[in-house]
């Protein structure tokens, strides 16, 4: 395994931060337009899925196996591999469970007589939410561009086009609660901020034991979290939003981009 220099980790920080700002294009988007377009938000919701479907088990997962592979037999690698996989599945679906995302959180149903202080409640809720979704969320982006840069911008880039409705969905409840900017553009960049904690996080722990097993495990892992997200959340909220094969065609589209950013840097 290459050693790894600061220049590496900075790369990787500068990376997930990149990602993670995009939740604050999302939230500011709501000052400047009067009416969503949810047409394109299913569009962008399924792009963002099928890219980190296509990632997770074209490209993330394998290189878990080709670290075990460094170590163990090609038999074990798989097995390992591929327990390390549903580790992940069943750690983002254990905070789930904890600390439910709101799905609904963009859904208009014109009640606009609604009581401020429970939209602004809603609003609170969501970024509480999608802040301790985006925490492996940071630790995946982090990881995977530390290990492979360019595996790691493909994902960053499947990352940052789901956080932009992400930050749509914390700004409009709070900013229709208050009608405050700047305590809504606080409440995006407290859960973009968490994406570049959970890679600090994850490093600080994860440092002083990078190996190709450590590697191998974090990837496995990486590619679980990633797929269960994507079926989870943004598959099922494009769909809600979507009229006709939006929803496919966005899924397809974002697999079709990662295949052919991934051929391009090889």
């Amino acid at each position: 395994m290459e050693e790894i220099t600061s220049n590496n980790v900075a790369v990787a920080f500068l990376v997930c931060i990149a990602a993670a700002a995009s939740t604050l294009i999302g939230g500011l988007s709501i000052f400047t337009s009067k009416k969503s377009n949810t047409r394109l938000l299913s569009f962008g919701l399924a792009f963002a899925g099928g890219a980190m479907v296509y990632i997770s088990l074209v490209e993330i997962f394998w290189k878990s196996y080709e670290d075990f592979s460094k170590v163990f037999p090609e038999n074990e690698a798989y097995k390992y591999a591929t327990l390390a996989f549903f580790g992940g599945v069943f750690f983002v679906a254990l905070v789930d469970k904890l600390i439910p995302n709101p799905h609904g959180a963009l859904e208009d149903d014109g009640s606009e007589e609604s009581n401020k202080a429970h939209i602004k409640r809603v609003g609170l809720m969501a970024a509480l939410a999608i802040t301790a979704h985006n925490i492996p969320e940071g630790m995946a982006t982090f990881f995977a561009t530390l290990e492979d840069p360019n595996v790691g911008m493909s994902l960053a880039f499947a990352i940052a086009v789901h956080n932009i409705p992400e930050g749509i969905s914390i700004a409009v409840p709070v900013y229709c609660a208050t009608g405050d900017k700047k305590y809504t553009f606080l409440a995006c960049l407290i859960s973009a901020v968490a994406e570049p904690l959970g890679a600090a996080l994850g490093y600080v722990v994860l440092a002083p034991f990078l190996s190709p097993v450590v590697f191998a495990s974090v990837f496995g892992v990486i590619a679980g979290v990633m797929v269960f997200l994507a079926m989870d959340e943004l598959l099922p909220t494009a769909k809600r939003y979507s009229k006709g094969h939006d929803t496919v065609y966005g899924m397809i589209t974002g697999m079709s981009v990662i295949a052919i950013s991934l051929i391009l840097f090889r």
